[in-house]
């Protein structure tokens, strides 16, 4: 603070005063290793202002209180505070800094100021100086000296020194002794700065004239104000008995283990007296002003003057032991000498160190950058030497590592990456290990929790579900759940799921269904139509409550199941389908197996459902006519005879092959005529006749049935390739028989028929199965047709065969036709319409 202060004054300066200043400053600042140091006087008031710390520290104080700025002081009790609205160090109790120092004649008091945000830690060293508020006291109030009367001027006589906590100028400067005739009073220094008055006789003693002297030994310090402290000195003039016992040594030093038991020799002490007889037998005692707890530590041997143990010895309490030794003679009166003991007790390494956390932070967020500080550590070992130099170490299978800083303090840091997920608390072992012999160990175990960050999205069961729902089921009904998990915890765990809008047939796919947003459950929005709609996919999401948020997306896979809803519907004879009776011609002249004409019929179902089949219900004679059960071709029994009725009536059933079973009939007139030429021959005739709409009509079809060959043959490998792919991950090319036990595995071979008998020739080519993604393409033809066109209509999902049939009907007179027609997945199947 002083060259604080003194640097303030640097405008007042010539210039080459302020850098040399400066040069000094920086030179003394550097030896400080970036300490802020203050000092102050003991027993100042509460709330007086050591100083600034944010100003000499660098911080702002707008920052302090969001920054948690705290501190701690090792000596446990905190006497001090920092007001956070100033930056201030604040006194906040009476500091003593005898309790605090003792005898020391330096009183550093340290903190620890630890800032939060990003971590900080400074030191700061409180000096504490000494005021004069003890004044000198002595132990023994009333001191008695029996010296005989014979005893020369010149002999010595020690006194007890006086006590004073202060120390420096503080501390006992001088002794007095008040006034008299016989003596004076002189102070030997002690090597170890101790200053020991002495009573010095100057005139021999006459017991006849004055037997006991009143003396008054006062000691004074040198504080300001002075104190001082007094002893009364009581002079007891003997008779007869001339000498007194001589040590050997004035000082006697010795040195004993801290472990040594009771009853352990330290040392001996051995004084001499000229005199003979009882006058010069010795005897040795303690001093009086010997302390109680060197009597309790000590004790010697009156007639060998053998110091031994007596208590415990520690050389942390006290590491130097004074007291002062008094030999007697048993003369009359009886005389004694003096001498001074000094014991060290030596230091053994019997103090375990101790881990103190002056500053933890929990939890700590698991993406901490490593060198994050989580904890400030230091040691202590009340040792000395190497005993109480400690090492503080981590176990290396934590990610945390010990940086050392200043008076064995250490900061713990992060020294890899952190992930809740896999520990979310962390038992960290450090150990302190001292450097005595043998080494002395502890550990403590420091408890470091994981807060949980967004750091993991959430991750569905399977990447895709493969749902099977059979049409025309009721609305609202449970399609199926998807579920995700998220190994985050908190609102960082907690999920929602959602449907991301896609188009479904050019329409939201949120029209269709819906999703509880709390588990994941799908539901239908209204019942499916298997002839409009096969299949689709729905996006699923799935989002936690993160910040920021994290999701993933799964693929649900609806395959609609066909059920038998649709009845046969007929194409041919085309009046047959608009509700009337169809009349068809034959020559009476028809033999056995002649085709009279053919039903043809679809079904817009798939699979068993569209499987047709014909049946001839009733008939004007049940002899003459019969139906293929599966082309739906009529035909002759028997030969046509002149009995038979020119009209005949026929009514053909036809049904699918689905549960329940779907029917429809048609009605079928034929007139029998006399001199009718057969349409075959007419047909060949027509046909060897060269025209070129013929041929032209002719091209056209055979390259109509290569595309359409073609078409089909890509369109089957397409699907093989992506069944194969699909059927490598957990895709929704697998079928499960669980889903629907309706479901029948279809024909997935590509099959081509060819039909030439009779009056109508047709092509047909079907490649795989409804589910699958398939086309099926038929070509028709009518030789009884007078016309030689076709017509290829790609229809919408919507379009209705009736529909169909009546504007073809309506457009082509007196026509034969037939169609095929199949929607698919985003693909849609041509209708090839030909006459001829």
């Amino acid at each position: 603070m002083e060259f604080m202060e003194r640097a303030i004054m640097w405008n007042k300066l010539p210039v080459w005063q302020v850098f040399l200043w400066w040069h000094h400053f920086f030179l003394l600042w550097s030896t400080i290793d970036g300490q802020t140091r203050y000092s102050i006087p003991e027993e100042v008031k509460q709330g007086t202002v050591v100083g600034n710390l944010a100003k000499d520290l660098g911080l702002v104080v707008s920052e302090l209180y969001r920054r948690k700025l705290r501190i701690t002081s090792e000596a446990g009790k905190q006497y001090f505070s920092v007001d956070l609205g100033k930056g201030e160090l604040v006194v906040i109790d009476r500091i003593d800094r005898e309790e605090l120092c003792g005898q020391r004649p330096s009183c550093l008091l340290p903190l620890e100021l630890v800032i939060d945000n990003p971590l900080q830690l400074h030191r700061v060293e409180i000096e504490i100086q000494d005021t004069n508020d003890n004044s000198p006291s002595f132990l023994t109030k009333e001191r008695v000296l029996k010296i005989a009367e014979l005893v020369n001027p010149g002999a010595r006589f020690p006194l007890e020194s006086a006590q004073d906590p202060d120390v420096g100028t503080n501390s006992v400067r001088s002794y007095l002794i008040s006034k008299n005739d016989n003596f004076k009073l002189t102070v030997k220094n002690h090597k170890d700065g101790r200053k020991i008055p002495e009573l010095v006789l100057e005139k021999p003693l006459d017991r006849e004239k004055l037997s006991v002297h009143n003396l008054i030994l006062t000691a004074v310090d040198g504080g300001d104000p002075v104190r001082s402290g007094t002893s009364e000195i009581t002079v007891v003039v003997l008779d007869n008995n001339d000498n007194a016992p001589q040590f050997e040594r004035q000082v006697y030093e010795a040195n004993v283990s801290e472990k040594a038991t009771p009853g352990t020799e330290i040392l001996q002490v051995k004084a001499t007296d000229a005199d003979e007889g009882l006058n010069g037998e010795i005897e040795y005692f303690f001093a009086e002003q010997t302390t109680d707890l060197i009597l309790s530590l000590f004790d010697i041997e009156p007639s060998t003057g053998a110091i031994v143990v007596k208590g415990v010895l520690d050389h942390e309490t006290n590491s130097l032991h004074r007291f002062d030794i008094i030999a007697k003679d048993k003369g009359n009166p009886k005389m004694d000498g003096h001498c001074g003991i000094e014991i060290k007790i030596v230091d053994i390494n019997d103090n375990i160190p101790e881990i103190i956390v002056t500053s933890l932070t929990t939890p700590v967020p698991e993406d901490s950058p490593i060198g994050t500080v989580i904890a400030l550590i230091s040691a202590k070992d009340p040792d000395s030497g190497d005993n109480g130099k400690v090492k503080l170490t981590v176990s290396s299978k934590y990610p945390f590592r010990l940086n050392p800083s200043v008076s064995n303090h250490y900061s713990l840091v992060t020294n890899g990456p952190l992930d809740r997920e896999k520990n979310g608390q962390y038992s960290v072992k450090i150990s302190a290990t001292d450097a005595g012999k043998p080494p002395l160990s502890s550990e403590k175990i420091i408890l470091v929790e994981l807060l949980d960050v967004n750091d993991n999205p959430p991750v569905f069961s399977q990447p895709s579900y493969v749902v099977y729902v059979k049409e025309n089921h009721p609305p609202g009904r449970i399609l199926c759940s998807v579920s995700a998990s998220d190994s985050d915890s908190g609102d960082n765990a907690k999920i929602s799921y959602s449907i991301l809008d896609s188009k479904v047939q050019d329409v939201s796919v949120s029209s269709y269904v819906y999703i509880n947003s709390d588990n994941g459950s799908i539901y239908s929005m209204h019942s499916f139509d298997y002839e409009k709609l096969k299949v689709f996919q729905i996006q699923v999401q799935a989002k936690d409550q993160g910040s920021p948020s994290l999701s993933s997306n799964a693929t649900v896979h609806v395959f609609i199941l066909d059920q038998n809803d649709n009845s046969p519907a007929v194409i041919y004879p085309s009046s047959a389908a608009l509700g009337s009776l169809s009349h068809q011609r034959m020559p009476r002249s028809a033999k056995a197996g002649h085709l009279v004409t053919k039903v043809t019929a679809v079904d817009a179902d798939s699979g068993h459902n569209a499987w047709i089949s014909y049946k001839l219900a009733e008939a004007t004679d049940t002899s003459l006519f019969t139906v293929n059960l599966y082309t739906g071709e009529v035909r002759t029994k028997r030969a046509v005879s002149e009995q038979d009725d020119s009209s005949q009536r026929l009514l053909i059933e036809i049904k699918d092959d689905g549960e329940p079973v779907q029917s429809s009939t048609v009605t079928v007139s034929i007139l029998l005529e006399d001199g009718l030429h057969e349409p075959i021959l007419d047909l060949r005739q027509k046909i060897a006749e060269p025209s070129k709409k013929n041929g032209r009509i002719t091209l056209y079809l055979i390259l109509s049935l290569a595309s359409v060959s073609v078409l089909s043959l890509l369109t089957f490998l397409i699907l093989t390739v992506k069944c194969i792919r699909n059927s490598r991950s957990s895709g929704s090319c697998c079928m499960r028989r669980t889903d629907c036990d309706d479901y029948k595995n279809p024909n997935r071979n590509l099959q081509i028929q060819l039909n030439t008998d009779g009056p109508i020739k047709y092509v047909e080519v079907l490649g795989g199965d409804m589910l699958s993604q398939s086309q099926s393409f038929r070509s028709c033809m009518s030789p009884m047709s007078e016309y030689s066109d076709f017509t290829l209509i790609k229809p919408s999902s919507t379009t209705d065969f009736k529909e169909v049939i009546s504007v073809l009907d309506a457009s082509l007179p007196d026509s034969t036709w037939t169609f095929e027609s199949q929607q698919v997945s985003r693909k849609q199947s041509f209708i090839l319409i030909m006459k001829i």
